[in-house]
């Protein structure tokens, strides 16, 4: 296996590892209490991917999502940030962001890629 190789797959265990078991830790450390359905709402946040659909092709591994798919756009990442400030949707918020932080690390994996 070459490196560049190798980093292709450490790209992809690290983006999905981010996406699913990360928010679990966040859940857990931040939202105690209640940290089952805080992780449950942080993975319903995946949901924001749908935007994708919109795109074409559909997926493309060399695409930056950040500031290409309407709810992965800065403005939509302002709202995500505003949404921190209400009680009723700072767990949201908070899966949100992270999808978006995570997204944002996937992009500096293509410009080490490429």
């Amino acid at each position: 296996m070459g490196n560049h190789e190798f980093l292709s797959i450490m790209r992809t265990v690290v983006h999905y590892s981010l996406h699913f078991l990360a928010p679990g830790l966040l859940a857990f450390l931040f939202f105690r209490k209640e940290w089952k359905k805080a992780w449950l709402i942080m993975i319903a946040t995946m949901l924001v991917d749908t935007d994708h659909l919109l795109a074409d092709p559909i997926f493309d591994p060399n695409r930056c999502s950040i500031g290409n798919h309407p709810l992965h756009s800065y403005y939509a990442i302002c709202v995500y940030f505003v949404l921190l400030f209400f009680p009723r949707t700072r767990i949201i918020a908070v899966g949100l962001l992270f999808h978006m932080l995570t997204d944002w690390q996937d992009c500096q994996w293509l410009h080490w890629l490429h």
